[in-house]
């Protein structure tokens, strides 16, 4: 199943946020053409490791050697390379516009349109383009003009307050939520504008902030009301209200949920203490959240005595939601991701092996139509020029001669 096999996206895109919004869409049949810069790439070309035909290194080791980063970042997108600084890399750049459905760029606010590729240029001379930016804080406000990257987009959208120990610092999420929550955003709104499109045959530009987009997500949860009410907002593997948490047996840690009042009649059952139920300090999701300290303090006490197939099997068994807290090593070994395609393997465009020990990252959602197409790997530097100019310029090898040793390509 490809349902974007009709949809061509022109991306200037660079680290994670622009990269994997490309990916997504390429997962979807999209054909992906990615502009870099020529003898440069994305600057995460250079991070290490890197992985290639000798297997993975700290160190480049061939010519066609890969950061692990970019590999897991850029499967199934085309790579060219252009000087967009160049008058003659610009007028390509829009050419290429012409024929293309969406442009995606997360540079600097502005940057495009000081090259002279700004949503107004290309509208130009593609009226019907759906014109995507990602950034830090978007294009308007008084954050816009910020450098970030995601660690200060956690800072700044108040994720990092409410992460932690109460008494301990703010605390970062453990991966790049902000990189990789955005692009989500950034692709069901381009396909939104797609639709809308077809049925009007406009184009639109879409400001897209990973600062807005973690906020959003954040007031999902009542924290006006935790506020107002002075409750710690950063409460650790505990539950802004009720006894729902983290648990410690005799041989490993638990993830409980408790919330209605059903779940504590079952958690009481599971656990074989009526006495919590006759408690008044827990009679209902208010007095739970009250007395949350004593409540957590009654569970414990209870689920201590277990071990964690003990409890597991005691809580599962009443239906009451609870999990182990497994390692990411435990996570990349566990066959049910590979037969869903949530975890897929590695693979480079230069090699017809996938990369030894290197593991992708899959689409979570099956489809009952069919399988996703199969993705090719991240591509060398410039590896689609040829492909690409040919069919959408029509350039031939002298001509891309020429423009490589005038610095165009």
């Amino acid at each position: 199943m490809q349902p974007l096999s009709d949809i061509r996206v022109l991306a200037v895109t660079v680290y994670l946020a622009g990269p994997f919004t490309s990916m997504t869409l390429a997962r979807m049949g999209a054909e992906v053409i990615k502009v870099e810069i020529p003898g440069k790439g994305d600057p995460v070309r250079g991070n290490g490791p890197f992985a290639g035909p000798k297997g993975t290194s700290p160190q480049i080791q061939t010519d066609v050697d890969l950061s692990s980063r970019f590999l897991k970042r850029t499967q199934g997108v085309k790579s060219v390379t252009l000087n967009l600084k160049n008058p003659k890399g610009r007028e390509m750049f829009l050419e290429l516009a012409k024929s293309s459905d969406v442009l995606l760029e997360n540079l600097a606010p502005g940057s495009m349109t000081r090259l002279g590729l700004g949503y107004e240029d290309v509208s130009r001379v593609n009226p019907g383009i759906i014109y995507t930016s990602i950034s830090g804080y978007g294009q308007t406000g008084e954050y816009a003009s910020k450098p970030a990257h995601d660690p200060q987009i956690q800072g700044m959208s108040g994720l990092m307050d409410i992460n932690g120990d109460a008494d301990g610092p703010p605390t970062k999420v453990g991966f790049y939520i902000g990189d990789l929550v955005t692009p989500l955003f950034a692709c069901y709104s381009i396909m939104a504008a797609l639709r809308h499109k077809d049925s009007t045959g406009e184009g639109q530009y879409l400001d897209v902030s990973m600062m807005d987009s973690l906020v959003s997500l954040m007031f999902m949860e009542n924290l006006e009301e935790s506020i107002a009410d002075g409750v710690p907002l950063r409460t650790g593997n505990i539950s802004r209200s009720g006894p729902t948490g983290l648990y410690e047996t005799k041989d490993g840690d638990l993830s409980i949920t408790v919330t209605s009042d059903d779940q504590w009649l079952r958690l009481a059952k599971a656990l074989d203490a009526p006495e919590l139920l006759e408690d008044p300090r827990f009679s209902d999701y208010h007095s739970r959240t009250v007395n949350v300290e004593d409540a957590r303090e009654d569970i414990q006490r209870l689920i201590g005595r277990l071990t964690l197939k003990e409890a597991i099997a005691q809580l599962e068994g009443a239906d009451v939601p609870c999990a182990p807290i497994r390692t990411a090593k435990d996570i990349m070994n566990d066959q049910h991701f590979t037969d869903r395609g949530s975890l897929v393997p590695m693979r480079h465009g230069a090699m017809e092996q996938s990369v030894e020990g290197g593991i992708g990252s899959g689409f979570p959602v099956i489809f009952s139509s069919g399988p996703l197409p199969e993705m090719t790997g991240a591509p060398t530097l410039g590896m689609h020029n040829d492909e690409i100019y040919s069919r959408l310029l029509g350039l031939n090898a002298e001509d891309l001669k020429t423009l490589k040793s005038d610095g165009v390509l």
